[in-house]
Parts: C-alpha cells; sequence; structure tokens
C-alpha cells in the first residue's frame, strides 16, 4: 500500500476524522471506515483472490458456451464424417419441425382470437337486445297481472310473503 496517501488503512487523523464524521452522520459509514481502518492492508489480496475466482467462474462459461455453440449452430466439426453428417440432417429436421410448430401456434391464436370475438359479439348482440326490449308497466289489479311486478313470473323473495 501507499504509506504516504492522506487516507489509508491506518490510525491516521484523517480516517479517525472520517470514521467519527462517518458515524456522526450514518452509522454505516463509519462502520465502513473503521472496517477499513482495521482490514484495509488485505484489501489488495482480497481483491486478488476475488478476481482469481471469478476468472475461474467465468471461464468456466466461456468453455460451456463454446460447447453449446459448437451443438448449436453445427459450426465444429467432430472429425467423424458419418456422426456430422447425421447431426446436419437431423439439425434441419428439428429445425423444418419448430417451423410447422410455429405456424400451428400462429394459426391456433388466430382462431383462439376469432372465436373470442365471435362471442363478445353473441354477448354484446344479447344485451342489445334485452336494452332495447320496450318494458310494460304493470298495474296492480285491472290487467289481471299476478301483482309480482315481473312480469308474471313467480319468485321468492322477502316481500311475497
Amino acid at each position: 500500500m501507499n504509506t504516504s496517501a492522506l487516507i489509508r488503512p491506518a490510525w491516521t487523523p484523517a480516517t479517525i476524522a472520517l470514521m467519527v464524521i462517518g458515524f456522526m452522520v450514518f452509522w454505516p459509514l463509519g462502520l465502513a471506515m473503521l472496517a477499513y481502518i482495521i482490514w484495509g492492508d488485505r484489501l489488495e489480496g482480497f481483491k486478488r483472490d476475488v478476481n482469481r475466482a471469478t476468472d475461474g467462474i467465468f471461464a468456466g462459461c466461456r468453455r460451456g458456451s463454446d460447447k453449446a455453440a459448437r451443438w448449436g449452430h453445427g459450426s465444429a466439426r467432430t472429425g467423424n464424417v458419418a456422426f456430422d453428417d447425421w447431426r446436419e440432417k437431423e439439425l434441419e429436421r428439428l429445425n423444418e419441425e419448430r417451423r410447422k410448430l410455429d405456424e400451428m401456434l400462429s394459426e391456433f391464436d388466430e382462431y383462439a382470437r376469432e372465436l373470442r370475438r365471435a362471442k363478445d359479439q353473441e354477448e354484446f348482440d344479447r344485451f342489445m337486445a334485452n336494452r332495447n326490449k320496450p318494458t310494460s308497466p304493470t298495474t296492480g289489479g285491472s290487467t289481471g297481472s299476478t301483482g309480482t311486478g315481473n312480469g308474471g313470473k313467480s319468485t321468492p323473495g322477502l316481500l311475497d310473503e
């Protein structure tokens, strides 16, 4: 570490002042400054270890993506001509099946959309027919209605008793 820096992992007046100000402003800042003062000299080793670990992880991802590219796109040859030819034919067949399935899916989506439209139209037509029916008010006694008030239909309710 650079020992001439103003803020370094050591008990200097600047780091102590920053730690105190950090505790006064927002306690996690003061705690972070305290941790930096105590363990900051190990930071270089920590960064180096983290970089090595992530390089190892991402190197594995690169190897996996190389395998996926080789099998997914058929770009890499295995050396066995018969196998490579068979693999290419199978991949072409699978791509054709995928295309057919995509076409069938789009046809079904169109059918379902049309079915929903027809159902919505039927419900709307039924609503408009019920809405536009002339409603005739019933009078109790002279027209011979049952007095239920709903066109002669008898439905049990609180007022029917």
